[in-house]
């Protein structure tokens, strides 16, 4: 495996799964699983998204977020969890990492000890059409004409890729053909989440001074994601060997970011570790008029490959022996989110 800029963070070409070229597949799956094995973290070239489409993607994130406020706020995500779609300003949604959800203070204060620092990026969600229990909150057609159609398509085009990666990690784990037909009938796409990110530029003072974040430490409780990203850069994956550290993902182009999710942790047994990952102050910045420097616009692409709801996420049975016994209980999806996400929305009170 060669580097990802930093020679810890792997890089995994999976054109193989795409071209039909079988005997290079298993190369492929098995570099794939080590790294999951070792970081949960992975670059991937020949993912089989065009660069074409990528472009096209960043081009409608990028004319959805210079909309004017007003007409952003015409598909408002709502101050809750759920549904999970819309559009997000600066300050609504709050990360924190898993370790925070069940901490007394965050549960006297009910979340607003969570909210000491805010979080200045503006997202906007998006899912599956065929999908009740979370219907999207689309903007209206004559605000930014094409948007959903592209959307739409977009997000079954990054599950075809999501689907072919979660074959590959069959592969490289040895599964039996039963237990990848279960794999599979667990993420049947309609629960996975498209989201577009936006962190304005905003004076590097601040962040260095914690006054307002990026976007915190924390991990994904989808099963894994998928990330593309401009060259601004700030992406940081703290080193599991090395807890406190964080490692810089350095922008490739047409390169995604693959990262485990707490759902693959509990179905691998702990064969693949949630990986912990952060937005930090990103090493471009423009110097202000003062001598000081304010960061540059990031834009990124996150797509969180999910089982459905009303599924029951549990370890397989070739991941659990007599010496490795299942470290997790059965668990229905929407409630592990639910207990995630139950601080993460709430009205923003911060001004920048």
């Amino acid at each position: 495996m060669g580097s990802y800029e930093d020679p810890t963070i792997p890089v995994v070409n999976l054109s193989p799964f795409f071209t039909g070229i079988v005997e290079n597949q298993k190369q492929a799956a098995d570099e794939l699983v080590e790294a999951c094995q070792d970081l949960g973290f992975v670059a991937i070239t020949g993912h089989g998204i065009s660069s074409e489409l990528l472009e096209e993607a960043f081009d409608w994130s990028r004319k959805l977020f210079e909309l004017s406020h007003e007409d952003k706020m015409k598909a408002p995500h709502p101050a809750s969890s759920v549904p999970h779609r819309g559009y997000s300003p600066p300050g609504l949604e709050k990360v924190y990492s898993k370790k925070l959800c069940d901490g007394d203070d965050v549960e006297t204060s009910q979340g607003k000890s969570l909210r000491k620092v805010e979080d200045f990026k503006e997202s906007y969600e998006i899912g599956s059409e065929d999908n009740p229990s979370q219907p999207n909150i689309w903007l209206p057609e004559s605000v930014l004409p094409g948007y959903r159609e592209f959307m739409l398509h977009f997000y079954w085009e990054l599950d075809k890729t999501a689907q072919m990666i979660l074959q590959a990690i069959g592969l490289g784990l040895h599964l039996t053909e039963g237990e990848l037909a279960n794999l599979l009938r667990l993420h049947p796409g309609q629960n996975n989440q498209l989201r577009l990110l936006h962190y304005p530029p905003v004076p590097a003072e601040l962040l260095e001074n914690q006054i307002v974040a990026r976007m915190p430490a924390h991990t994904d409780w989808s099963s894994f994601s998928l990330l593309f990203q401009d060259d601004c850069g700030g992406l940081e994956l703290e080193d599991p060997r090395n807890p406190g550290c964080f490692l810089p993902a350095t922008p490739i182009p047409d390169t995604l970011v693959l990262n485990i999710g707490d759902m693959f942790q509990r179905i691998s047994n702990d064969t693949f570790k949630s990986a912990t990952h952060r937005v930090a102050l990103p090493p471009l910045q423009q110097k202000r008029g003062d001598g000081g420097n304010v960061t540059q616009a990031r834009y990124s692409i996150p797509y969180f490959f999910a089982p459905n709801d009303d599924a029951v996420v549990e370890c397989l049975p070739s991941m659990v022996r007599e010496n490795r016994r299942a470290v997790y209980e059965p668990i229905m999806f929407k409630d592990y989110g639910a207990w995630r996400s139950k601080y993460a929305y709430q009205q923003p009170e911060m001004e920048v």
